[in-house]
């Protein structure tokens, strides 16, 4: 078994986004499978070429969420929101 190291639990979500990197000039589109405060699980086309720090923008044209990336899969990648788990 796996032992669970996220600091909450996260909420189911399908939501759209965009990975924004590149000083702003790179966009991604993005899928925002499941998302808590500290983190979220997000659905790609491949991993391939998408930095390991970048913004995240859920629902395009809302606030931007600076990422790190924690792990990655085929279609998948799991980021965390570093700037509020500094704030812990």
């Amino acid at each position: 078994p796996t032992t669970e190291r996220r600091h909450e639990p996260r909420r189911r979500a399908l939501k759209n986004g965009r990975i924004v990197f590149k000083g702003h000039s790179s966009t991604l589109n993005c899928t925002v499978r499941n998302l808590s405060s500290h983190g979220a699980l997000l659905q790609v086309a491949g991993p391939f070429g998408i930095p390991d720090a970048f913004d995240l923008d859920v629902d395009p044209g809302g606030v931007l969420h600076p990422c790190h990336v924690v792990w990655r899969k085929e279609r998948q990648l799991g980021v965390i929101f570093p700037s509020l788990e500094a704030a812990e």
